[in-house]
C-alpha cells in the first residue's frame, strides 16, 4: 500500500497539465529545468543535424567547425564513423551528442535560472538582469572549453553579457 501512496505522490509532483514539463515545487526550479531540458534536446539534435549533412555532403570524417563554445576543433565531428564497427560509431555519436547537449541546457538552464532569480530579488526585469545573467552564463560556457584561458573566459563573459543586454533592449 505504501508504494501505491509513493508512486501516487510521484506523479502528483510531476504534473504536466499546465503544459509545463516540471512541476518542482518552486518556480526558479521550474524554468531552470525546463529551460535545461528543451535546450538540451535542441542542442542534441543539432549535433546529428550538423554531422549528418557533413556525412551527406562530405563523406565520414571529423569536421573542421565550431562547437556552442566558438572553438575551433578538429575533434569535433564523429571522429569513430571511418567504417569500424557500428558499436564504435554509436558510442562517438552519444559521447558527441550528448557533450553538445550538455552544453546547450547549461547555457539555457543557467541562463533563465539567473534572469528568473535575478527579477525576483531585484524586483524588476530589466537590461541589468540580463547582462549580468548573460556574462555568467558565457563564463560558463567558456569553461566547458578543453584548455581554456582566463583571456577566454573574459571574452565569453562580455560576449554573453552583450548578446543577452542586446536581446532584452530589442524585445518589444
Amino acid at each position: 500500500m505504501s508504494s501505491n501512496s509513493e508512486a501516487k505522490s510521484l506523479l502528483d509532483e510531476l504534473r504536466f497539465d499546465k503544459g509545463d514539463i516540471f512541476d518542482l515545487g518552486h518556480p526558479l526550479l521550474n524554468w531552470t529545468a525546463q529551460s535545461f531540458v528543451k535546450t538540451a534536446g535542441i542542442g542534441a539534435l543539432q549535433a546529428i543535424a550538423r554531422e549528418a549533412c557533413h556525412i551527406a555532403f562530405e563523406g565520414t570524417g571529423p569536421i573542421k567547425s565550431t562547437d556552442i563554445t566558438g572553438v575551433k576543433n578538429k575533434k569535433q565531428g564523429f571522429p569513430v564513423l571511418r567504417g569500424e564497427t557500428s558499436r564504435n560509431s554509436l558510442e562517438a555519436m552519444v559521447k558527441h551528442t550528448g557533450k553538445e547537449s550538455l552544453q546547450w541546457g547549461l547555457a539555457a538552464g543557467l541562463y533563465s535560472g539567473l534572469t528568473y532569480g535575478l527579477k525576483e530579488a531585484r524586483g524588476s526585469h530589466d537590461w541589468t538582469n540580463s547582462a549580468v545573467a548573460g556574462a555568467i552564463t558565457g563564463m560558463a560556457v567558456a569553461l566547458t572549453c578543453d584548455n581554456t584561458t582566463h583571456e577566454q573566459v573574459l571574452h565569453y563573459a562580455i560576449s554573453g553579457a552583450a548578446l543577452s543586454t542586446a536581446a532584452n533592449l530589442l524585445d518589444f
